[in-house]
């Protein structure tokens, strides 16, 4: 189900009218909009244009389904399995140029940007309300972005995903049809959940351009430690062990031994180089002294050393950064290699026999892969870190990939926590979801006939 691209010039001419120069045709724009930041390799859209508003880009896919042209949605392109990448050619839509704040109801706890607003832009904003926007997938990611790929990150555990974190949306759909759905009420009864249906829809059913958000009261105390263990069973026994006890942490993120060692270079660190946990309380001053001493006697059992702590806002930031930059710190080990990425995810209880036996497979295949992970929801990412012209080594890490997407699935758990099917992830969707997967097919036939929304991704 893809467009079939109709001449360059008949879309391009009639968008350019549109837009003006901010219909872009240059190579390097192209380049720029045809790639994330997998080591998928990349396909270039034929124009982009840079929407302004929800009207322009309404009028930008009405124009692109008269010519069944078809249209990628694009955010800050930080996307890991070619969410973004061109297939069929094409037009992208740049929606960066939408990065307003809309309105703050401090009263209500919620928000509404356009998609463009960045996730740090919006806490930047928010940052005198005494609110906050919790959802922290690393990368300096859009909201429209965040929706579309259904992201989560460190603060899950804790605060959820972007699906119960959206309340309502503006999307424009394949023929030009702008609609909202869902609202500013917590709970509503009325008709199907249309909003769940397009938040991690990857762009393949519509165009989000506008996005109503839960927001947070920044805690009267945040306190984050890192603590060191014995063994990377230990580490994972502790995460497990936190959730099941019920206390109530912020963030639990796993870095093996090869992480550690890697971001201690690129971030200028002294971790010992062993399993590691990061973890994040919030709360009262007194319900972090309680959950951090709670934690501490669950990690010293398990052989997790004492914690560092890191109390001041400075220092937070600091280890946070570190922790997110561990994708590029991975990197680093092997300059001129590239990333592949990578994530599953399953229930708490087989969280430790999943990540155990993955790492005994990337260390019987003698691949490099170090393991991180928002555990504490049972979520965790490999990244090899491969040489895609070595046809024998792309073999070694693409079975070691197949093997832990089955093993979680089998486990009950999912082909992917985070990351999104993009085209990277079609076939283990299949596997997971099975004749589900048929259903999947006539709602996108239902929205979009000619099959012009991101086409060749999820189906």
């Amino acid at each position: 189900m893809s467009a079939q691209l109709q001449p360059r010039s008949a879309v391009t001419d009639a968008l350019r009218q549109l837009l003006g120069e901010r219909l872009s045709t240059s190579e390097s724009v192209r380049e720029q909009h045809g790639r994330d930041e997998s080591y998928h390799a990349p396909a270039l859209p034929d124009a982009v244009a840079f929407a302004r508003s929800t009207e322009e880009v309404a009028a930008i896919v009405e124009t692109c389904a008269r010519h069944r042209t078809p249209v990628i949605a694009y955010g800050t392109g930080t996307s890991l399995e070619g969410h973004v990448q061109a297939l069929h050619g094409g037009v992208c839509v740049d929606l960066s140029g939408m990065d307003e704040v809309l309105e703050v109801n401090s009263e209500d706890l919620d928000c509404r940007v356009q998609a463009g607003v960045t996730r740090k832009q919006l806490n930047t904003y928010l940052r005198d309300t005494g609110l906050f926007f919790p959802i922290d997938p690393g990368a300096d990611a859009s909201l429209g972005g965040m929706t579309s790929t259904r992201a989560s990150g460190t603060n899950a555990v804790r605060y959820g995903t972007m699906r119960e974190n959206v309340l309502g949306l503006t999307v424009v759909l394949a023929d030009g049809r702008v609609i909202r759905t869902g609202g500013r009420a917590r709970k509503s009864a009325a008709g199907y959940d249309l909003t769940r249906l397009f938040v991690g829809g990857e762009g393949t059913l519509g165009v989000i351009t506008e996005i109503q958000l839960r927001l947070y009261g920044i805690p009267e105390a945040m306190s984050a430690a890192v603590c060191s263990f014995e063994t990377l069973g230990g580490a994972v026994d502790t995460t497990i062990l936190t959730i099941q006890s019920g206390i109530p942490v912020a963030r639990i993120e796993l870095l093996d031994e090869v992480m550690v060692g890697a971001i201690n270079r690129h971030s200028g660190l002294d971790y010992p180089v062993q399993p590691t946990l990061f973890f994040e309380f919030h709360g009262s001053e007194a319900g972090v002294e309680e959950q951090a001493r709670s934690v501490g006697d669950i990690a010293s059992e398990l052989g997790g050393g004492d914690f560092r702590w890191a109390t001041r806002q400075e220092e937070r930031s600091r280890l946070w950064q570190a922790r997110h930059d561990a994708y590029y710190a991975a990197l680093a080990m092997r300059p001129g290699a590239k990333g592949w990425p990578t994530d599953v995810c399953v229930p708490i209880s087989r969280l430790a026999e999943c990540i155990l036996e993955t790492r005994r497979d990337v260390d019987e295949a003698g691949l490099l892969a170090p393991i991180v992970g928002h555990v504490g929801d049972g979520n965790f990412h490999l990244s090899f870190i491969v040489d895609p012209d070595d046809a024998e080594e792309m073999g070694r890490a693409e079975s070691v990939n197949e093997r832990m997407v089955a093993r979680a699935i089998d486990m009950g758990g999912t082909c992917t926590g985070e990351h999104g099917i993009g085209f990277g992830k079609i076939d283990f969707l299949r596997r997971e979801h099975g004749e589900a997967v048929s259903v999947m097919r006539q709602v996108k036939q239902a929205l979009d006939p000619a099959g012009i929304m991101n086409p060749g991704k999820i189906l």
